[in-house]
């Protein structure tokens, strides 16, 4: 269906805004790339930080500089935020607000070619993105984590636990939030899942106008703020516009092969720790039938939780239903 936007929308606004209800646009994955071991080509090459100091990035080995946060007790159990498409660690910080004020350590980074990392032209694909938070966590030395995704942020925590956090004892929980797994496109595993011309329009609206583009969409189906009566909220929306303009045009352009075409049906077969799975029944971005749904049903330990009305969103505009849920899954 086509979102409509407060005010008048000329022809090609209408086609992006109609395939962004249809699709996604909170993830990330570029070109088939070869990795010999990924955790090892992309471990921080830093050294730990000096005491009482925390560095703000690291580099991997690949010469990657990937910039995060972390905030609270070094001592606490970890918390680690994954981010969606296009948007950066800033999409977090009602969370991890809410968190590090209960005591947790917080941890959050910026994807490759996403806000402060480093814009390099190669790497935009699921196996480096779990790679690089591999590297932070390692350089951290966090264990006993919950690892928390959103959309594309999703895939990465399922590729990040499946391939890197077991059973080595750095994962406890995991969360996928309105996350892309298994798959978001159509495929011969998958045939009612989204066709290839809704993530061709995507990257059209990246290429095309990109900044247009990213206005466009959070005001309409990201939020749900073009369902009826739902108020828009300015903030939202230029909060979310500053997130994406602040990356790489390329990174956001490949990353629409990483969120839409990883099949990730083994990661979710392989993750063994508790696993909550949040979405919203109205989500216009991944439509929960093709993800929650299926992905659920893939885990060995799965929880589901439906959001009824709400969007793809929702972490931020029900930030405080949401975070209520999530601490009482991390404490249960």
């Amino acid at each position: 269906m086509t979102p409509e936007l407060h005010g008048p929308l000329d022809p090609d606004r209408r086609q992006l805004l109609a395939i962004g209800a249809g699709l996604g646009t909170a993830l990330a994955l570029p070109l088939a790339a070869t990795l010999a071991t990924p955790g090892d080509a992309h471990a921080a090459t830093s050294s730990p930080p000096p005491q009482g100091m925390t560095m703000s990035t690291i580099t991997t080995k690949d010469g990657t500089t990937i910039f995060y946060k972390d905030w609270g007790p070094k001592n606490a159990q970890p918390i680690v935020f994954h981010h969606g498409w296009p948007l950066s660690s800033d999409d977090w910080d009602t969370q991890m607000l809410f968190f590090v004020q209960r005591g947790f350590r917080v941890v959050a980074h910026d994807r490759r070619g996403h806000g402060r990392s480093a814009q390099v032209s190669e790497g935009h694909d699921m196996d480096h993105y779990a790679a690089d938070a591999f590297a932070v966590v390692e350089h951290l030395n966090l264990r006993n984590a919950v690892h928390i995704g959103h959309s594309t942020g999703g895939g990465e925590v399922a590729r990040y636990v499946a391939k890197h956090g077991q059973p080595s004892g750095r994962v406890a929980k995991a969360v996928l939030v309105a996350a892309v797994p298994p798959i978001m496109a159509k495929s011969a595993a998958y045939p009612d899942h989204l066709p290839m011309d809704v993530f061709d329009g995507i990257r059209k609206g990246v290429a095309d106008n990109r900044a247009q583009f990213f206005l466009d969409l959070p005001s309409g189906p990201f939020y749900g703020f073009n369902r009826p009566g739902v108020k828009p909220l300015p903030g939202v929306i230029n909060n979310w516009w500053r997130q994406g303009m602040m990356g790489s045009a390329k990174a956001h352009y490949e990353g629409v092969k990483a969120f839409s075409e990883t099949d990730q049906t083994e990661d979710l077969k392989a993750i063994s720790v508790p696993t909550l799975v949040m979405h919203g029944d109205d989500d216009q971005i991944v439509p929960i039938a093709n993800a929650a749904l299926k992905a659920v049903k893939l885990l060995k330990n799965g929880t589901l939780k439906v959001y009824p009305g709400l969007s793809h969103g929702m972490l931020t505009v029900n930030a405080e239903q949401l975070n209520a849920d999530l601490l009482a899954f991390i404490k249960g």
